[in-house]
Formats: C-alpha cells, structure tokens, sequence
C-alpha cells in the first residue's frame, strides 16, 4: 500500500530518517537530569511528539518538491519548444543524463533522445498543482516517521528501570536499522547483510553528529 504513493527509496528513507531522530533522543537523553529521566512519561511524550513534528515538516518539503519538480519539468518542455532541433536534442541528453551512465549504445540513445524530443514538444504544458495521491503520500510520510518512534517509546513506559528501559529502546532501533538496511538491500541488488550492517552504522554516526552538536 506505501509503495502505491512512495518510491522504496523514499518510504526507506523516511524509515530510516524516523530512527535516526528517535535513536537521537533515546541516546542522548543521558544529558537530562536525574529528575527529568525518573519520569518515563514526558520522554515518551517528547520522543513521540519529536517524530510527528519532523513527519509534518518532512510531508511539506514533500509537497513542495513535487510541485516545484513537476513545473520544472513543465519549464523544459516550453524552453525545448523555443530551440532549434539539435539544441533540443542536447537539452535533453544534458537532462536525463544517460551517456555518462554508459547504459545503453549511441544509436539506441539516438533513437531514445529522438522519441523524447516527439513526445515532449507534443506534451501538456500546464502548471501543475498537487494532487490527491500528493497528499497521501504526504500522509505517509507523517505516518512512516512518527511510527518509528513507537519501538523506543515502548520500553520506555513499560520498564521500570529507566537505565534498562533506555538499553532496550536504543537496541530495538539499532535493530530496525539493520532491517531497514536489510530491505533496502532488496531493491538495489546489494548484500543485503552488508548493506543492514553499513545503515546501522550510517545511522549510528549521524546520531553522534546530531548529539555532539547538540542537535
């Protein structure tokens, strides 16, 4: 149901973002006072609130960007309208990018170049707005950070032990960014053990950053 509104790179990366604000807070709670850790509650609260927070304002730059990609595309075939045929033609090879990647022959991309040119110059060129399938993305996006935040928040209010709960918290997220990884590996061809284990360590490392700077 997510991948109908969200790339797999964009619903990962969402997961992952989730966990990294998450793990941020679970690991750098050992700044607080005594006073403010013996009360699971509140930091639950705060860790729970910090995702939504983040899963709204990440939903708008969502938003934003898919406007702003859509009527940039909408810009280039007006200005591929105005140049002569071998500048268009450039025009598009410099866009989509695909000589450096050395996907395909010269003569396919001749071909390939050729038919984009037919199909863009004959494209709608309307100012385009969100839609509705915009805004659910948007929602899931919401959905997708602040459910991150619910494995850490769990031992937090279920354990007694506050040192103990904050253990159990930062290991379950440590553990979904292996998965994370672990299925990231699946859309992109890579080991998918690698590929858990280096996320885990991506991961970890921002969380460093973020707290060292006192983020």
């Amino acid at each position: 149901m997510i991948h109908r509104y969200l790339d797999p790179d964009e619903s990962l990366g969402e997961l992952l973002f989730g966990l990294i604000m998450a793990l941020t807070v679970t690991l750098g709670v050992h700044l607080l006072s005594p006073e403010q850790l013996s009360n699971p509650r509140d930091l639950a609260v705060a860790l729970i609130g910090c995702n939504v927070a983040w899963g709204i304002i990440d939903a708008a730059l969502y938003l934003l960007g898919s406007v702003f990609a859509r009527n940039q595309r909408v810009h280039f075939m007006r200005k591929l309208r105005t140049l002569p045929e071998a500048s268009a033609l450039q025009a598009i090879r410099e866009e989509y990018g695909l000589d450096d990647a050395h996907l395909a022959v010269e003569q396919d991309l001749a071909v390939f170049y050729r038919a984009a040119l037919d199909v863009l110059r004959h494209a709608k060129v309307e100012r385009a707005h969100l839609r509705g399938k915009d805004w659910l993305a948007a929602l899931m996006i919401v959905i997708l950070v602040a459910v991150t935040a619910v494995p850490g928040a769990l031992p937090i209010l279920l354990v007694g032990d506050p040192v103990l709960a904050l253990r159990l918290a930062n290991l379950l997220q440590i553990g979904l960014l292996f998965i994370v990884g672990y299925h990231w590996a699946r859309y992109s061809g890579a080991d998918p053990w690698r590929t858990g284990a280096a996320i885990v360590g991506f991961g970890v490392a921002l969380v460093g950053v973020a707290i060292a700077l006192g983020g």
